[in-house]
């Protein structure tokens, strides 16, 4: 008679164990689309960040008066409170914890760590005190640990945004705002006294090519209407220069929308009472910063005109704007994370279909999504697709990736590593004490924007 094997004999299955590095929407859709896989009900997922918050740039990269798209923590939130996933937070990868040490820890690892570079002008006096990146002002604003506070707004009153997309739209915003309009957002105290009590009368947003081309929404574009004691200057002549001002009709619909404001702003009357004012500026191109005694004068811009096949050409002649600050707006850019293969012309990581690919053939186990894997474009909705593809080749692999015996926990790794991630709970101690001091200051949840004081309310300390 056969003897029955016991539930100890029987070798279960083994569960894939995947780490997901970056919390920001890429990594979060990615954990998400591992977890809902009814196939491997078992399978589990570690969220790493840098940070001990969550959320990446929906945390430190949308602007602080923008609640409707921060709300969208709550959504990210659902995925990392599910009892499969765990965020620990306060992991670099790095010489202490390189990708081959990762990868023994885990079954699988997926690198979603965006593009946190800012692209340079490349034009003379760049690096004059008073011209900054605008992923230096965000970081400022939003209490991004690592910022700096490099006096942004001092002495100001006069600045230039160069770059006619989203993020140039919300530096402009953030910088005619009022410190009534400011106080009810999370924005950090320093960063709101600084603001509150600014000079700046006049922002410029500057961009080289037409308003066709601009890769503003129209949704943020028309909230610069809706400012207080702020009148928006554009001049008709400069959206003339665009083929398609005339004849806006065959221009994709975002773009029609974004010119026939435009031309809406153009034709309204002066204001006489506007406490403010943002120039919007087309066809100018920077072609030097201006040296005023040492630091930031203003912006020499170099007037151009289409050349009928969507760029533009210069014309010899030129346009200075003065100014005290200018920030530069003119996209991201991949970082190379030691140990992971990197395409320096794109400023990715070399993949097929999200898998890493080293020396042109796909590496088992290691993965990318986000901007790392694709470049700097779309929006916050545009990693869902992207993480997909990543999820589904991930998985068609996970037969040969749980062939791999896990020693352990991988936690007990991270730990025996030296590392001290901050957990679930760590970051909820966070939430808590942001809205003391919020309570505090008499405002609602307002960030801490230093390591110090993120890690004493993590550890309770």
């Amino acid at each position: 008679m056969l003897k029955s094997i016991s539930a100890r004999q029987r070798k279960e299955p083994p569960v894939p164990h995947i780490a997901v590095v970056g919390s920001g929407p890429s990594g979060v859709y990615t954990a998400q689309g591992l977890v809902q896989q009814a196939g491997v009900p078992d399978l589990r997922v570690d969220v790493l960040d840098r940070l001990p918050c969550p959320y990446g740039l929906v945390r430190y990269g949308v602007a602080p008066d923008h609640e409707k798209i921060k709300s969208l923590q709550g959504n990210l939130r659902t995925v990392l409170e599910d009892e499969r996933v765990r965020f620990l937070g306060g992991v670099e990868v790095g010489p202490a914890l390189p990708p081959a040490k990762l990868l023994d820890l885990y079954h699988a690892v997926v690198y979603c760590v965006g593009a946190a570079a800012d692209r340079h002008l490349g034009v003379p006096g760049e690096d004059l005190p008073g011209s900054w990146s605008a992923t230096d002002f965000v970081a400022w604003y939003s209490a991004h640990p690592d910022a700096s506070d490099h006096g942004f707004v001092h002495g100001v009153r006069a600045a230039v945004a160069i770059g006619v997309g989203n993020v140039a739209v919300d530096v402009t915003r953030i910088l005619a705002r009022g410190a009534a309009e400011l106080a009810p957002t999370d924005m950090p105290e320093a960063a709101l006294r600084t603001l509150a009590v600014s000079e700046v009368r006049d922002v410029y947003m500057v961009g080289r090519r037409g308003p066709s081309q601009a890769r503003f929404t129209t949704k943020e574009l028309r909230e610069l209407g809706g400012l207080p004691d702020t009148e928006i200057v554009v001049d008709a002549r400069e959206l003339a220069l665009d083929p398609a001002y005339t004849d806006p009709s065959a221009l994709p619909a975002a773009n029609r929308r974004n010119v026939e404001v435009l031309r809406a702003w153009a034709a309204a009357p002066p204001r006489a009472d506007a406490r403010r004012r943002i120039h919007l500026r087309f066809f100018l191109r920077p072609a030097e910063i201006v040296d005023g005694g040492g630091r930031v004068a203003g912006v020499q811009f170099e007037r151009t005109r289409p050349d009928g096949q969507g760029g533009v050409l210069g014309t010899g002649m030129y346009e200075e704007i003065p100014a005290q600050l200018v920030l530069r707006s003119v996209g991201y850019r991949g970082v190379p994370l030691e140990g992971l293969p990197f395409d320096e012309a794109l400023g990715t990581v070399p993949h097929a279909a999200g898998r890493v690919l080293r020396d042109g053939r796909a590496s088992l186990g290691e993965y990318v999504a986000g901007w790392i894997k694709r470049g700097p474009t779309g929006v916050i909705g545009t990693n869902r697709p992207c993480a997909k593809e990543t999820v589904t080749s991930l998985l068609a692999d996970a037969p040969a990736l749980v062939r791999k015996d896990l020693a352990q926990d991988p936690l007990a790794g991270l730990l025996d590593a030296g590392v001290r991630p901050v957990e679930w709970g760590g970051w909820r101690a966070i939430e808590r004490a942001e809205a003391e001091l919020g309570r505090s200051l008499g405002r609602g949840s307002v960030k801490i924007p230093d390591w110090a004081g993120l890690l004493g309310a993590a550890r309770g300390s």
